[in-house]
């Protein structure tokens, strides 16, 4: 089973504001900030890490708040909405607090699943939901946010495409996903490699015009492998399969490679290996900004250069 791939590793969104995005995420959504570090092709941006104690994969969220990118548009060729899920009975503890912080929030419900969608303060499309499969994912807990009603990891991420046949075959002959359930033109997609993050789902109309990445909209969504040598394994059926796709990236807490699908969503994927704790020890997680070793030199230029978060 553990040369499969593990359900979703972590998605990637952009913000047109850093301390918008931190505070919102770490203070009205009670994640912790697993990682604060710069994004490596652009050192003057910060990259944060958002999820549970340690950042399982699964339960991380990322960001790149690029200052004043402005606002760009969900739509096809996107992955346009992730669902966390969220311990039974605790939507409406949700429903509440999000609507103390001003955040317009609507009921509904997915494959029998209920859950609440609302927009961060970029636009980014968030559900919370009920899942109707176990999750005993460890939450994160704040003064206000308890083990009742904290945020368990990803349950789902929606993809929107024009046409759904090019990208099924990528889900299900080289990442190994089945279909699960269909009702319209929404399909379901499950990996049983793993109980949780295993989700994904298709929105397939050929109407939705194609989306524009700025702040509000997802950069890209990456799934889990266990090292290395499983991550380089893919490279080869995903090349096998005609698509380009790059060589092995360290990224320091993961090793990566990434490669779009023929509907337009950037894909990555990710190992375990080595972790958020290879720089920082645990109870330290995201206190001190971390630089990768190309750019520690420039580490005074950088500092100066970043955003204020406080």
């Amino acid at each position: 089973m553990q040369n499969r791939i593990l359900g979703l590793h972590h998605i990637t969104a952009i913000a047109n504001n850093a301390k918008r995005n931190l505070d919102f995420y770490s203070q009205v959504l009670g994640l912790r900030l697993v990682k604060k570090t710069v994004n490596f092709d652009d050192p003057g941006t910060y990259h944060f890490y958002f999820g549970n104690e340690t950042g399982t994969p699964g339960t991380i969220l990322t960001f790149f708040p690029w200052e004043g990118i402005g606002s760009g548009t969900n739509g096809s060729g996107l992955a346009t909405h992730i669902g966390y899920s969220v311990p039974k009975g605790s939507l409406e503890f949700w429903k509440n607090r999000l609507q103390q912080f001003n955040v317009n929030v609507v009921e509904g419900e997915i494959f029998g699943e209920k859950l609440i969608s609302f927009k961060d303060p970029d636009g980014l499309q968030l559900q919370f939901i009920e899942s109707s499969t176990p999750d005993d994912r460890k939450v994160w807990t704040t003064d206000d946010i308890k083990d009742e009603n904290g945020l368990k990891g990803f349950h789902n991420v929606t993809l929107t495409l024009k046409k759904a046949g090019p990208t099924i075959k990528v889900l299900t002959d080289i990442l190994g996903y089945d279909l699960q359930k269909q009702e319209g033109e929404r399909y379901r997609f499950a990996t049983d490699a793993i109980d949780t993050a295993n989700l994904i789902d298709i929105i397939e109309n050929d109407t939705i015009p194609t989306g524009r990445n700025a702040a509000g909209t997802n950069h890209h969504i990456a799934f889990r492998v266990k090292n290395d040598d499983i991550l380089m394994e893919y490279r080869e059926k995903v090349m096998a399969a005609g698509l380009s796709i790059t060589p092995k990236i360290d990224r320091d807490y993961f090793y990566s490679l990434y490669f779009r699908e023929p509907g337009g969503v950037l894909f990555e994927i990710a190992t375990d290996n080595p972790g958020f704790t290879v720089d920082e020890p645990l109870n330290e997680l995201g206190q001190n900004l971390k630089l990768p070793k190309e750019h520690e030199g420039l580490r005074e230029k950088i500092e100066e250069v970043l955003p204020k978060l406080s």
